[in-house]
């Protein structure tokens, strides 16, 4: 990736996730970026405004932190609610950057992991359907199910964006930092 194909930190970005055929999925309005480098995105967001491919919109209630990772097909939304930190992990192509917003493809299948560290994948239905009506290739197949193993080693192993660590520099880097952006 070129050094323009990073977003500044402390730059405001709109996140677009598209299906495979192409069509656009949702749009969150507004991530403050908080880290960006050749392999790695982490932003931050309250509040924003999120936009579903069929034009409803609606907005998130609270906090989050996410995180992307140019090397596997995952990314993580890390929301901070009253009684602990949810994750959303969406299994997707890695990102890319342009002018225009952060993109992936998010390919429907998901994990969601809960404050006392148990994890479920979902939409394994959906993720059946959308691979014949879209025709995703073997090739996508084998690396989608490569990253759900990759994804559940990180949660119970505690890497990466699961780490306790990880979860309290970042929150309270944006809390801290971020709010005058």
């Amino acid at each position: 990736m070129g050094f323009e194909s990073i977003p500044k930190e402390g730059s405001r970005v709109k996140i677009q996730s598209y299906k495979h055929d192409g069509n656009i999925h949702r749009v969150w309005s507004e991530t403050t970026i908080l880290k960006g480098t050749d392999h790695v995105v982490i932003g931050g967001n309250n509040r924003t405004l999120v936009t579903e491919s069929d034009g409803r919109t609606w907005v998130t209630r609270e906090p989050a932190i996410v995180y992307f990772h140019v090397d596997y097909w995952f990314n993580v939304i890390c929301m901070f609610r009253e009684d602990g930190v949810y994750y959303y992990c969406n299994l997707s192509s890695p990102f890319v950057y342009d002018e225009e917003a952060l993109k992936y493809i998010d390919y429907d299948l998901d994990i969601k992991v809960y404050p006392d560290g148990k994890y479920h994948l979902l939409d394994e239905d959906e993720y059946r359907v959308h691979k014949q009506r879209m025709k995703y290739p073997d090739d996508i197949d084998k690396i989608l199910r490569r990253n759900v193993d990759i994804l559940q080693q990180w949660i119970e192993r505690k890497k990466g964006p699961f780490a306790p660590d990880f979860i309290k520099v970042w929150q309270q880097r944006f809390n801290n930092d971020f709010k005058s952006y």
